[in-house]
């Protein structure tokens, strides 16, 4: 069994976790009315652009997010939020590092003692959710959970973020359709903040079985997109999609898949899914071709 797998299915106690580092973590994270911008990497980059539409939606506050390499030297932030697993990619740590000392700087990382974690001014510590498998799954998943959790105690009224670990024990122990693995092509839907749960779930078939997978904002999939879609294809929604879309989806022979979960606990099928695809394969999903734990340029 892959290490994958296990980090997967450990994910309902993870998430229990992470909301409760949420309330020990409030001086850290951003509050109302700061202008903020979120950075990561991959993965990470895809929890950024989560927390972003998150937080506008909330009323929170203006939220960027961006890849560290493309972070703009001209843009002034109330405060700069730094995500990565292992605290030690080059681009997190080059725009860190180019951040004016006065701007307060917020680190979400598994490693106390990586640089990241060293340099920036706060700090959250998931180390429950590292991991061993160069595909990240948990600590994804947490570091969202975490951000939701601490905009909920902002923002009032909401979804119930404590009902998320069960929602996810649900979908672990979910069985996935069989004839999924049957399919060669997969595209994932989502709205608002759901559209990089949708890139985060393309991501992973790519990189843990090298399947040919994409992502789009719901809506932008009849803008090009559906006109590679055919029996061959997998259409899943990741939260609410106009069943009118899906219905276009359905009639390219796309086989259609939509659930009543939160976004963030559909994500664990697609997970799943790229493990089944890569074992299919023959592939291990713990070690991508070409990829490493942490991107540390020379």
């Amino acid at each position: 069994m892959s290490y994958l797998t296990d980090e997967i299915a450990s994910q309902p106690g993870c998430w229990s976790k992470a909301i409760e580092t949420a309330g020990s973590a409030e001086s850290a994270l951003p509050r109302h009315g700061e202008r903020v911008a979120a950075v990561g990497c991959g993965s990470s980059l895809n929890v950024a652009r989560c927390y972003a539409a998150l937080r506008e939606a909330a009323g929170q506050g203006e939220t960027d997010a961006f890849p560290a390499s493309e972070v703009p030297a001209t843009r002034r932030y109330d405060r700069l939020m730094f995500i990565s697993r292992t605290g030690t990619t080059t681009e997190v740590l080059d725009a860190l590092r180019r951040i004016p000392r006065d701007t307060p700087t917020a680190a979400v990382t598994a490693d106390p003692d990586a640089p990241l974690a060293r340099e920036a001014r706060y700090l959250v510590l998931l180390d429950f959710a590292d991991e061993r498998s160069v595909v990240s799954s948990r600590f994804i998943t947490s570091s969202i959970v975490l951000l939701r959790a601490h905009l909920a105690a902002w923002a009032g009224p909401g979804p119930d973020i404590r009902a998320l670990p069960d929602a996810a024990a649900r979908e672990v122990a979910r069985p996935l359709p069989p004839e999924l693995a049957e399919h060669t092509e997969f595209t994932f839907l989502g709205r608002g903040w759901a559209a990089a749960v949708a890139d985060e779930a393309a991501l992973k078939l790519r990189e843990a079985s090298r399947t040919w997978a994409e992502s789009y904002p719901a809506m932008e999939y009849r803008h090009g997109p559906i006109s590679v879609s055919d029996e061959n294809t997998v259409v899943w929604a990741l939260g609410a999609v106009p069943a009118d879309l899906l219905a276009a989806a359905r009639r390219t022979g796309a086989a259609v898949i939509t659930s009543d979960a939160d976004p963030l606990a559909g994500l664990i099928g697609a997970q799943r899914l790229s493990v089944a695809l890569a074992e299919r394969k023959g592939i291990d999903p713990d070690q991508p071709r070409a990829l490493s734990r942490s991107v540390i340029l020379a």
